[in-house]
């Protein structure tokens, strides 16, 4: 239930999540740049020590995993924090999968995935020497319901099972319904079945801590760590250092290479500033990362110097319009159908800084989605729109509203979707909306127009985090509601329902993957483009590559430096 990252702020700290370049693969390189695991590229092995330093506009949003939930500042958990499951490392698909972290294995399910049971590993500790137990996953986890502290990912609070009235631990004590029958032994009961509980594990929101911990925001200026890293210094806003956590054990954690011997962060930077100095590359900033550069900054890195340093892909996300089908002519599907036929997508590329910053869409769910069909329900016709509109009795056309932000990448696209109806007669208003309170006006459905442009991420590679929380007429609720479409569709509530139990996740992806085309038949929204991330790094960085589960960064558990002593 992610908002795409790039679309929700263009401020917003870590954001390895920004838009960018790359081919129609999660992980191309850019335009004549080598692959990331090219010899002496970004992608080479790392050395063990040294500081690697990250550039960042604007501060993480909580160090609390409970509160925290964005691709940039989930990238950064997994330094600090561990989970019984992980997104496992590497380019592509295999950055993509679920592994095993603290427990021995993915879980072992039981009354039709209602109940899992997992095991944790020998020698796991955190920062303070404790034991992780069972009982201090069991905690973890239960402030998830905690009405301050689990404001972050909503996946505890979805699956598992708990009193109606159940407060978390600092107000209503332990969670009965999780069961620690000794140190090592953690059974879960869920609400109902739920066959991908493992991915949805790999959510910050299931973190472990020592029972008793973390109460009043205390994790968000001094987490307690169980991943390699511990916070050694934070000045909110301003900078932050990990350090080495000398009771992690790197014989229980397959995933996390902890090359560097710190990390440190810079806050406040100005994002023209962080451009120009990956660009130079000069001093300690040979031995830094930072998130997207921008638009501006792209045609920049065609010199083979920095193209060697560059690397580029697909976010992940889909750029979107929603249309809301309560509004009249909206409500019509000829209309819906005109609209997406109408719109010329590769505008809305051009819009969004050209082929190096988007790729067109033409599925709802975006290439690094598991199970995903590629297909093109409507190719750009306006031959085929106006006959539509004709159908409907709007041969002249009609006015409607379109909600967007006053940022210069969305007012290019708005615009674009403006140029294109244009042709078939639709009158295109474009409402600005405050960039700060905008998903909280869309996700309004009283004050909803006719359509909005938007985008979402997914918070693992399934179509379960994709299509359910935009199309599932269900969970359409007063505030907070991600289906803007309004769509309340009895065909796709069932084949929701469908998917959700199927027990083989392979098989669930590929009827996800199908979904997708029985929603785009009835015209509820209109994709528009799968944006990509530039990215350029130090010259002495190594292990880089971008991450498919965190919106293309850099994946922050395998990056280090060449030379420590640079």
């Amino acid at each position: 239930m992610r908002r795409s990252a790039a679309l929700a702020s263009v401020t917003m700290a870590a954001v390895l999540t920004l838009t960018a370049c790359g081919g129609g693969g999660g992980n191309t390189a850019a335009p004549g740049a080598p692959a990331a695991g090219a010899s002496g590229g970004p992608g080479s092995a790392p050395a063990t020590g040294g500081t690697l330093h990250f550039l960042a506009n604007a501060d993480f949003s909580h160090l609390d995993p409970a509160r925290g939930w964005d691709g940039g500042v989930n990238n950064f958990y997994r330094l600090v924090y561990r989970g019984l499951t992980t997104f496992g490392a590497g380019p592509g698909k295999e950055g993509t999968k679920i592994v095993a972290d603290l427990a021995t294995d993915t879980g072992t399910p039981s009354d039709d995935a209602k109940t899992w049971t997992f095991t944790l590993k020998d020698n796991l500790f955190f920062e303070d020497g404790t034991p992780i137990t069972s009982e201090a996953v069991k905690f973890g986890f239960s402030r998830a319901f905690d009405p301050e502290a689990g404001i972050g990912s909503p996946y505890g609070r979805l699956l598992l099972d708990a009193p109606e009235d159940y407060k978390g631990p600092y107000l209503s004590g332990d969670l009965d319904t999780i069961e620690t029958p000794d140190d090592k032994t953690i059974v879960f009961h869920l609400k109902k079945p739920f066959p991908d509980f493992p991915s949805a594990l790999a959510q910050p929101v299931f973190t472990p801590f020592p029972k008793g911990t973390g109460a009043a925001a205390a994790f968000d200026s001094k987490p307690i760590a169980s991943g390699p890293y511990k916070v050694e210094s934070y000045q909110r806003g301003a900078s932050l250092k990990l350090v080495r956590n000398p009771h992690w054990k790197a014989e229980t954690d397959p995933v996390r290479a902890a090359k560097p011997d710190s990390f440190q962060w810079t806050f406040g930077l100005d994002p023209a500033t962080i451009d120009e100095r990956m660009l130079a590359g000069q001093g300690a900033d040979a031995n830094a990362i930072a998130g997207a550069i921008q638009a501006a900054t792209v045609a920049r890195v065609q010199t083979p110097q920095i193209q060697a340093r560059t690397l580029s892909g697909l976010g992940g996300c889909t750029t979107y319009m929603g249309m809301n089908t309560t509004k009249k002519n909206m409500s019509d599907l000829r209309v819906r159908q005109a609209i997406n036929y109408a719109i010329n997508k590769d505008t809305v590329v051009a819009a969004l800084g050209g082929s190096t910053q988007a790729l067109k869409a033409t599925s709802i769910q975006p290439p690094t989605i598991a199970g995903r069909v590629d297909y093109d329900p409507y190719p750009y016709n306006v031959e085929t729109a106006k006959k539509l509109l004709a159908e409907a009795g709007l041969s002249s056309g009609f006015t409607m509203t379109l909600d967007s932000r006053p940022v210069p990448k969305m007012q290019a696209v708005a615009e674009a979707i403006q140029e294109s109806l244009k042709q078939v007669g639709i009158e295109v208003k474009i409402n600005n909306i405050d960039t700060s309170s905008f998903y909280e006006t869309i996700g309004t459905p009283s004050q909803q127009n006719d359509a909005a442009v938007t985008g979402w991420c997914p918070d693992w590679a399934s179509g379960a985090t994709f299509l359910p929380p935009l199309f599932d007429g269900r969970n359409i609720v007063e505030k907070g509601n991600s289906n803007l479409a309004q769509i309340d569709d009895e065909g796709i509530n069932k084949r929701i329902d469908e998917i959700a139990v199927i027990q083989d996740v392979d098989e669930a992806n590929a009827a996800y993957g199908e979904l997708d085309k029985q929603i785009m038949q009835l015209a509820p929204v209109v994709p528009l483009a799968y944006e990509k991330v530039v990215l350029v790094v130090g010259s002495n960085v190594a292990g880089a590559y971008q991450s498919d589960s965190f919106s293309g960064g850099i994946d922050l558990v395998s990056v280090g430096l060449k030379d420590p002593n640079k």
